[in-house]
């Protein structure tokens, strides 16, 4: 169904969970709840542990992303992986945190297609980068070093997937990608996990340009990622965080010229000012985003860092004037 609404509008994602959760303050308290009240280690800071501790606030966050305008809408797992949970011990949890938050936003995704048949809601299982990279050493020291390989990775994505699959996730995104070897290892498992069930799963790709050179951390240029990841058959491909919107549209024209696949761009509001925070209001983000619609780059849009229902919603009702990226092949 997905497939088909992509040829007749922009769709759009939702912004940042994390930016979103920041304003309810919670405190180590309210992160660790009743069941993680005697946990050894601190637990401030784990979003991903907020879909056990502090469900509603979850279901209030997709919510308002939805009734903002977003047709699709991230899980809260970002740093689910067994890999980015070692931080916090608590690698045994990982199904269950997936799987949680899959079942979270899909009840309120069901709830919103319910109200609005004509406009059916979908839920985008978010696989992020982890922690550590496949393609480079953290010591300086070391270049041969890997602090991570790739069958490491594999598995570890493969029981996030298999989570996000059992609680309800439409999409799968595989985003935030530093590393092109990272995401392989994401995209292989997809396709284990695929495989297995013979079953078939849009997947969402996003890397990210971590910088002026148009570059990500690995070193790729946007064509280079795009060739990367084009023997995987996906639903999308596109850029997200690091940069803001305008900074975005060379990297979006160069992957939009060379593809058939659907063109996604979820940037953050502007750029991070001196205190880390992002200071781009909903007008002057839809406004640069109005770039991507009239020179016909993107087919989902929507936003990172910073980003919040405000912003959702003024790019909403930009998109709704535009007529979609064309597709040539239908995937």
């Amino acid at each position: 169904m997905i497939k088909d609404l992509l040829h007749k509008r922009i769709l759009v994602l939702d912004g940042a969970m994390g930016t979103m959760l920041q304003r309810y303050k919670f405190t180590e308290d309210d992160f660790r709840g009743e069941r993680f009240k005697e946990w050894e280690h601190p637990l401030q800071g784990n979003n991903d542990l907020l879909s056990l501790t502090q469900p509603e606030a979850i279901a209030e966050v997709h919510r308002k992303y939805f009734a903002a305008g977003a047709d699709i809408v991230e899980t809260n797992t970002f740093s689910g992986t067994t890999i980015a949970m070692a931080d916090y011990y608590m690698e045994d949890l990982v199904y269950e945190l997936n799987y949680e938050s899959a079942r979270i936003a899909k009840e309120v995704a069901d709830e919103f297609t319910l109200k609005e048949p004509n406009k059916p809601r979908f839920v985008a299982g978010s696989i992020g980068p982890t922690n550590k990279t496949a393609s480079m050493s953290p010591d300086v020291n070391d270049p041969g070093f890997r602090a991570v390989s790739f069958n490491d990775l594999r598995i570890a994505y493969k029981q996030q997937v298999e989570a996000l699959l059992d609680g309800g996730s439409d999409i799968l995104l595989v985003e935030t990608i530093f590393d092109t070897l990272n995401a392989k290892a994401a995209l292989f498992a997809i396709e284990e996990v695929k495989e297995e069930r013979n079953i078939d799963v849009p997947i969402m790709v996003s890397g990210t340009i971590t910088d002026a050179s148009g570059r990500t951390l690995s070193g790729q240029t946007a064509e280079a990622f795009l060739i990367s990841i084009s023997h995987i058959p996906i639903l999308s491909v596109g850029f997200n965080c690091a940069l803001g919107a305008s900074q975005l549209v060379p990297h979006l024209e160069v992957i939009s010229n060379k593809s058939n696949y659907a063109i996604s761009a979820h940037p953050n509001a502007g750029l991070p000012n001196a205190f880390g925070e992002y200071d781009e209001s909903p007008q002057q983000m839809a406004a640069q985003i109005k770039e991507y619609a009239e020179k016909g780059l993107v087919n989902i849009v929507g936003g990172c860092c910073g980003t919040t229902p405000e912003h959702i919603a003024a790019i909403a009702e930009l998109v709704r004037e535009y007529e979609p990226r064309s597709l040539f092949v239908t995937r």
